[in-house]
């Protein structure tokens, strides 16, 4: 994986790089893909069957509008993610189990930590553009994420 600076240095009109307002909580702090959308408030319905399937080389970026009322992803669906092969989640909202998520080995970005979870009554919206943390991001992008952030690009960047 290329690593975000020198993703910035080399392609500085390609991409567009979020506000730095998220904390590493997964096992792999780098990782890259192409995003798969969905937005959704405090119900993380949509996000476990996204989950459920094969993730290869794909990163699930949730807009859950940075709400600070639950938690959208814990250590159960950080485990299915792995188990699945999910490059990443990038969760514009919180997460809890972070012990348990921390040995995944995944990418999980988010905002805070909350103990408790989420709604379940299907809501959301799958491949929708979302817009957060300054940047716009649509399903079929790419985003590369490591301990310095966090870019987006409409095509796979290659040296």
């Amino acid at each position: 994986m290329l690593p975000t600076a020198d993703i910035c240095d080399n392609f500085p009109t390609k991409v567009l790089v979020a506000r730095p307002i998220f904390k590493d909580f997964g096992g792999k702090t780098a990782f890259f893909g192409k995003v798969v959308t969905i937005k959704t408030l405090d119900d993380n319905t949509k996000v476990k069957k996204i989950l459920e399937g094969n993730g290869e080389n794909q990163v699930l970026v949730v807009d859950g509008e940075g709400s600070m009322n639950c938690a959208l992803l814990g250590g159960n669906l950080a485990l299915l993610a792995s188990q699945n092969n999910w490059s990443g989640i990038i969760i514009n909202g919180c997460v809890r189990d972070q012990l348990e998520i921390m040995v995944e080995n995944i990418g999980v970005k988010a905002l805070a930590v909350h103990p408790k979870k989420s709604e379940k009554n299907d809501g959301g919206e799958y491949k929708v553009t979302l817009n957060f943390a300054d940047i716009s991001i649509s399903d079929g992008d790419y985003i590369y994420a490591d301990e310095d952030g966090i870019v987006v690009s409409k095509e796979e960047l290659k040296f």
